[in-house]
């Protein structure tokens, strides 16, 4: 059985850097603490039972977020979840989940199940950086960190800022919104623009659709080889024509790079740059990267855009508090590098906006032989899942975990592995840095012109895609003056399954019954 790792969730992933100026812990270099020690396991059964729970793997494919609660609820930090003689591992503390990122060779990245035969567009677009592990993992990071190394970041302040004045400029002619739809759209320049130098929202559009398609269809078919699913294995041959499909456009989009139609700085052409000045990197090998690159920043941050967003709209003391801060601080529509510096309070909403509903859900490793994990022995090529969103719900890290609280910040620091949205350890995210320069810089010029209405009794739901935890239904809002604040309105929808919001957000029937 191949063993599968869903597609990339994390915008970029494999360096150590801090994403907040306050978090300078070193995360790659360090080696894991001793652990807790966990009840062992006794032959004669005085022990407690060993957290193994019989059943369907598919009831992790269908809802992830509600079996990971159930299996933390019932079994704790650690479980297992076995159908016959398949198991997938879940771990849901920061001690292990230190153990499993620290240690990048014992738990290796496999991010795709299905990777085609050698010659194959499916075999080239998925062998990025992110599907690397030992010395090939090590060497191409080696390449990659000047290109999004923190002196690089302000290069890309003008693209960032150019981008979203011509949104919100669009919004002045406009007085409703579907703050999901405008943020899906607006994170496919945003990063085409970045990695690419391409600022042709149309083809934008079309590499940015044939990607998420493209990546949807691994993870379904990544899900058929790991639970023997013949419905999720069906699509293995419209996954191929799809990443020929795909491939034929990234190669589109080099020829456009070289023959001088592109715009200003962007991470492509760094990498070309570095390719050309010494590196080994091929043209097959710089499809992988821009196809995973693409594919990992785009949701994930147009999904951190929308959350913040409704989550600042529903909660006007928060918006209220960050709207003095920037007005205080910014002197201009646009905010200068130095005075995004200064914006304390902005970070800690953005640091809770991440923590309360990660993009990033959960991800996994895969042993790469046997190997202990607490009191359990897991064979070669066993997945090991761990869970942002389970981690970063914990009530023994949070106060109030299910609530959207920013000011907790001013007073906490959890450790590198108990608040882990862009990951943790030597393969933690390589742009994290730069997704969170994108998301302050481009808030602060939405936020200093707009304010953002909910429709009342809308429906808002949330739900896992492939890794991904965002919208899955339109967030219409109104759109309001910066001088005005919002009011929260009951709204419909999962959205109350993942976060807890104030009581004037229950819906009607709700609040009738309280």
């Amino acid at each position: 059985m191949s063993t599968p790792k869903p597609p990339a969730t994390c915008p970029f992933a494999s360096h150590s850097l801090a994403v907040f100026p306050a978090a300078n812990a070193s995360q790659a270099d360090s080696p894991p603490p001793a652990l807790a020690p966990l009840a062992p396991l006794a032959i004669d059964g005085s022990a407690p039972a060993p957290p193994v729970e019989h059943g369907s793997l598919l009831q992790f494919s269908d809802d992830p977020i509600a079996c990971m609660r159930r299996l933390h609820r019932k079994h704790g930090d650690l479980a297992i979840l076995q159908e016959g003689g398949q198991k997938l591992a879940f771990v849901f503390s920061p001690e292990l989940n230190r153990q499993v990122l620290a240690d990048s060779d014992t738990f290796q990245s496999q991010f795709f199940a299905v990777r085609g035969s050698r010659n194959s567009a499916q075999r080239r677009v998925t062998s990025g950086l992110l599907s690397q592990n030992g010395t090939e993992h090590r060497d191409t990071r080696r390449l990659l960190k000047d290109v999004f190394a923190k002196k690089a970041l302000p290069g890309y302040h003008g693209i960032i800022c150019r981008l979203t004045d011509e949104l919100t400029t669009r919004w002045n002619r406009e007085s409703h919104v579907d703050l999901n739809g405008e943020m899906v759209q607006f994170m496919l320049r945003m990063t085409s623009a970045l990695l690419f130098g391409l600022d042709d929202p149309e083809f934008a559009e079309k590499l940015g659709r044939l990607i998420d398609r493209w990546t949807h269809r691994n993870h379904e078919v990544g899900m058929g080889a790991l639970v023997s699913a013949p419905q999720f294995a069906r699509g293995y041959e419209l996954l191929l024509q799809q990443a020929e499909e795909l491939e034929s456009s990234i190669r589109e989009m080099f020829a456009r790079h070289r023959s001088g139609n592109s715009d200003g700085l962007n991470i492509l052409h760094l990498l070309m740059q570095a390719t050309e000045s010494g590196g080994s990197m091929t043209d097959d090998q710089l499809t992988g990267h821009a196809t995973l690159l693409f594919a990992a920043a785009h949701l994930t941050t147009a999904h951190t855009f929308s959350w913040t967003l409704f989550l600042l709209a529903q909660h006007p003391e928060v918006l209220a508090r960050l709207t003095h801060e920037l007005q205080t601080h910014v002197a201009g529509d646009v905010p200068t590098l130095d005075e995004l510096e200064q914006l304390k309070y902005l970070d800690a909403v953005i640091r809770e906006s991440m923590r309360i509903l990660p993009a990033s859900s959960y991800s996994q490793r895969v042993t790469a032989g046997a190997t202990s994990l607490g009191p359990l022995q897991l064979n070669p090529g066993t997945p090991v899942i761990f869970s942002q969103f389970i981690t970063h719900h914990r009530a023994d890290l949070y106060e109030q975990p299910d609530r959207f609280i920013p000011e907790r910040w001013e007073h906490i620091a959890p450790s590198p592995y108990a608040y882990l949205p862009f990951g943790a350890g030597p393969r933690m995210c390589i742009g994290a840095p730069l997704a969170v320069v994108e998301i302050r810089t481009a808030l602060t010029i939405m936020l200093k012109r707009f304010h953002f209405q909910i429709k009342p009794s809308c429906t808002v739901d949330g739900r896992v895609i492939s890794t991904m935890l965002g919208p899955t239904t339109p967030i219409p809002a109104s759109l309001l003056p910066a001088c005005q604040l919002p009011r929260t309105v009951p709204v419909n929808g999962s959205i109350h399954s993942l976060v807890e919001l104030p009581p004037a957000a229950l819906p009607a029937t709700q609040r009738r019954a309280a």
